[in-house]
């Protein structure tokens, strides 16, 4: 059975959902393959704490790893892209293609760009961690200005700095 929260975020409002208890997604307003709400279940806001102050954490500063337990569903190729991405370390990026490496498919980078867009658990899974071949800024389902934010904050660029990450032409 699956239940959702809303919870606020310097981001925006996040829609957490549940499925039988089990965080399997995180949705930004706006994103791009969001499910339709109706997908989401009922409304729970007793359900989500440690996801919640792990966000909030996060959102702080103050959390560099999550330790949230997830329910990831998709084809055993998107799992396999999920998985390589919750091993980039907080603060650092890798490209398309170095995931596609990882995964023992030099030339799998746009397979891996697909299956990262369709990612279910935007931040805790750190789908904003990829970017271009060039180092700039490619695709995020929440948006590139929230891709670059959440960089920024990984790389301890205060609001107003100057960004770290700039658009890939």
């Amino acid at each position: 059975m699956k239940q959702h929260t809303i919870l606020d975020s310097p981001y925006g409002p996040l829609t957490l959902v549940a499925d039988d208890g089990v965080l399997c997604g995180l949705y930004m307003t706006e994103q791009r393959h969001r499910p339709p709400e109706e997908n989401f279940g009922p409304r729970d806001d007793t359900l989500f704490g440690d996801a919640e102050e792990q966000l909030e954490a996060y959102f702080a500063g103050e959390l560099k790893e999550f330790s949230i337990e997830l329910r990831l569903h998709g084809t055993p190729f998107q799992r396999s892209v999920w998985a390589e991405l919750r091993k980039i370390p907080y603060g650092e990026t890798r490209t398309y293609g170095e995931l596609a490496e990882a995964l023992g498919n030099p030339t799998a980078s746009r397979a891996v760009g697909l299956a990262n867009g369709r990612n279910p658990i935007g931040v805790i899974v750190p789908c904003h961690r990829v970017i271009g071949a060039g180092g700039g800024l490619t695709g995020y389902g929440g948006g590139l200005d929230r891709k670059r934010r959440l960089l920024d904050l990984e790389g301890g660029t205060a609001p107003g700095d100057t960004t770290l990450f700039q658009l890939e032409a």
